[in-house]
């Protein structure tokens, strides 16, 4: 008669085990106050930079119309932080990457020699960010400079040319500065290639916003 009285319980024990079981896996995937086992932080949102934001890019690597062709990449280091509100979203010195995307020789028979870049990729906090951003360079002979600011210089001296104050086109050559500034304001005046040696400073700016995971 015993065994007729203590069966009938069982079912009702389990059921009450799975009942409470459910109870905090439920609790927990939905972030309850409780803080549950299953509890999960909700991640930061992203810092958002805004199309047209300037980075400001030292090359690491040199470039030269002479030697370079398009489809031919190079690294760089940004020089100033980019900062949205209060927060750091690329620090300065984070590392970049660009490529060619036209190389042109100088030549003998009137051809100017140019010399265009653009970036293509950032990194920050160990993720890789593919990135869009404008062109810039020169073409020999031409006002057609953008956003090339010093040249020459282990410590940034050289010549002054377009886009210091923003980036504008049309920018003359400005005083060479510096034990290698000579040489590379005479690069820019149509008397040889283009070169951008390891320390020049670029401007681009961003063409689509870029989400930055904090």
């Amino acid at each position: 008669m015993k065994n007729y009285k203590v069966l009938p319980l069982v079912p009702l024990v389990l059921a009450l085990t799975f009942a409470g079981c459910g109870s905090v896996g439920t609790g927990g995937e939905e972030g309850g106050e409780g803080g549950g086992l299953f509890s999960r932080a909700k991640p930061a949102p992203p810092i958002v930079l805004a199309a047209g934001t300037q980075l400001s890019v030292r090359l690491t690597t040199g470039l030269d119309s002479k030697s370079n062709s398009a489809g031919d990449t190079f690294v760089g280091t940004l020089e100033h932080p980019i900062v949205v509100g209060e927060k750091v979203a690329l620090a300065k010195g984070t590392e970049v990457k660009g490529r060619v995307t036209n190389a042109v020789p100088s030549g003998r028979l009137k051809q100017r020699a140019e010399l265009w870049v653009t970036l293509t990729e950032v990194s920050a906090k160990g993720k890789t960010y593919a990135i869009a951003t404008t062109t810039t360079g020169h073409k020999e002979g031409s006002k057609a400079t953008r956003d090339v600011v010093f040249i020459g210089g282990g410590a940034g001296a050289g010549a002054a040319i377009g886009g210091i104050a923003g980036g504008g086109k049309g920018a003359a050559i400005g005083t060479a500065v510096g034990a290698g500034g000579g040489t590379a304001a005479a690069a820019l005046t149509g008397q040889r290639d283009i070169k951008f040696p390891p320390e020049t400073l670029l401007n681009f700016r961003l063409e689509q916003e870029l989400k930055i995971q904090p």
